[in-house]
Formats: C-alpha cells, structure tokens, sequence
C-alpha cells in the first residue's frame, strides 16, 4: 500500500517563498502523476500542481501559474513544490496525491493516494 508524506508547511510574509516535498514509498511510480492540491476554510479542494513520472509534464491550477514550481527528485521517490511570490490567498492545507488523474483542466487524487496535509500560512 502506498503511504505519501509531506513536509515544508509554516508562517510567511506575504511576498516570501516555501518550498514543499512530498515523499511517497511502497510501489514504484514510473507511470504516475503525482502532485499537490490544497483546502482552505469553507472551500472545497483546489488542484495546484502534478508531475508526470513517464514523460516529464507538468500542469498548474490557474491560480498559481507562473509563481509555484513543480519538480522531481526519483531518487527518494519524491516531489518538490517551490511556492514564490506568496499571497494571503494561497493560505490553506496542501495535500499530495500519489496517483492523480485528469480529464481535460479538471484533476482528481486517487482516494487511496493521499498524504496527511502540512499548514501553509501566508500573512501580511
């Protein structure tokens, strides 16, 4: 069974940078996608960012496009999320899925695939 760890959350002043990991073991992810998604009070979840393992794409929630960065470490099995130019807005829990899915703009995690979240808090 695959267990999915995240790690890097904390407290930033608007305009400031985070960076995520998200560590998953138990199988091998050679045709996965894996990625973040994250959940605000009262809101429902938000896909944020994924990365695919078999040929290199990536794909970005219109919300954080062209301030957060997805990348690989496939030593450790391990994705990164680099968060620059933070926002209040941006405030949430940030999940990692191990096995994402889309049709067209619309991503979905995999309901066996799931981290167990880490805070990101973004003040000005």
């Amino acid at each position: 069974q695959v267990h999915v760890v995240e790690s890097g959350g904390g407290s930033v002043q608007a305009g400031g940078s985070l960076r995520l990991s998200c560590a998953a073991s138990g199988r091998t992810f050679n045709d996965y996608t894996m990625g973040w998604f994250r959940r605000a009070p009262g809101k429902e979840r938000e896909f944020v960012a994924a990365f695919n393992w078999s040929d290199g794409s990536t794909y970005y929630g219109d919300s954080v496009k062209g301030r957060f960065t997805i990348s690989r470490d496939s030593a450790k099995n391990t994705v990164l999320l680099q968060m620059n130019s933070l926002e209040p807005e941006d405030t949430a829990v940030y999940y990692c899925n191990a096995d994402i899915s889309n049709v067209g703009s619309y991503f979905w995690g995999d309901y066996e695939s799931w981290g167990q979240g880490t805070q990101v808090t973004v003040y000005s």
